[in-house]
């Protein structure tokens, strides 16, 4: 079965219903590329795929070693490039907030699990994945 179905609506613009739980997603072509830029474009979604895959990725590990992350959040930014037109790098900054008497050790292993998310290891090698993790007390 499909994961996810697009229907192209006219105007740049496709509607994208996720299979399994039936949400909906829009996407349109950017400003820059035509479009009228009023939600997400294809690569702003593989940016963002990046930053919620590590978020996600970070709150299993955290999970499974009984860490408590009581807040994360990310801003994603992506950089295009030209000739030809495709993502040339990506800038995720992580804030994360963790509950009380958690070790630096955990930290860093936060910090290297955040690399191993699935997203990460399938963007093309050429993508810059430019990430940085700060702990907040």
């Amino acid at each position: 079965m499909a994961t996810a179905k697009s229907t192209y609506l006219g105007s740049l613009r496709c509607e994208n219903l996720h299979v399994q739980s039936g949400a909906e997603i829009l996407t349109d072509a950017p400003t820059d590329n035509h479009g009228m830029g009023s939600a997400f474009s294809p690569t702003d979604l593989c940016a963002l795929s990046l930053s919620t895959c590590i978020l996600t990725t970070m709150a299993i590990y955290a999970q499974g070693k009984n860490v408590e992350i009581l807040h994360a959040e990310a801003a994603t930014t992506k950089h295009m490039a030209s000739d030809p037109r495709r993502i040339a790098a990506i800038d995720v900054q992580i804030h994360v907030r963790l509950g009380e008497g958690v070790s630096d050790r955990s930290q860093e292993a936060l910090r290297r699990v955040a690399h191993t998310c699935p997203v990460a290891r399938s963007l093309h090698p050429a993508i810059e994945q430019r990430v940085e993790i700060t702990f907040l007390t």
